[in-house]
């Protein structure tokens, strides 16, 4: 199994900025992607970013020229800089890795980012 734990989520005022962090152990394959996804009360998880092992990434409309995504692989560590931060980013982000050579994909615990005045 794979364990992805996450941390940095936390209370921010709109405009400010947070960097979050996942740490993947266990069995790591080279080949993977990684991603942020994210999840209101009472709405859909849904992606925010990826990076695919070659570095190609990928965003979701609401959050791009504000977050960037990155990885180092020698942690096996992801990360989310947030900025511009809105009330709408508001949301548990969960943590993600998917393994296309087993067709396997893993979460983490979630942390929780709160934008607020």
């Amino acid at each position: 199994q794979v364990q992805l734990v996450e941390s940095g989520g936390g209370l921010v005022q709109p405009g400010g900025s947070l960097r979050l962090s996942c740490t993947a152990s266990g069995s790591i394959f080279s080949l993977n992607t990684m991603g942020w996804y994210r999840q209101a009360p009472g709405k859909q998880r849904d992606l925010v970013a990826g990076i695919g092992s070659g570095g190609n990434t990928n965003y979701a409309d609401s959050v791009k020229g504000r977050f960037t995504i990155s990885r180092d692989n020698a942690k096996n560590t992801v990360y989310l800089q947030m900025n511009s931060l809105k009330p709408e980013d508001t949301a548990v982000y969960y943590c993600n890795i998917r393994y296309a050579v087993t067709n396997r994909q893993y979460w983490g615990q979630g942390t929780q980012v709160t934008v607020s005045s």
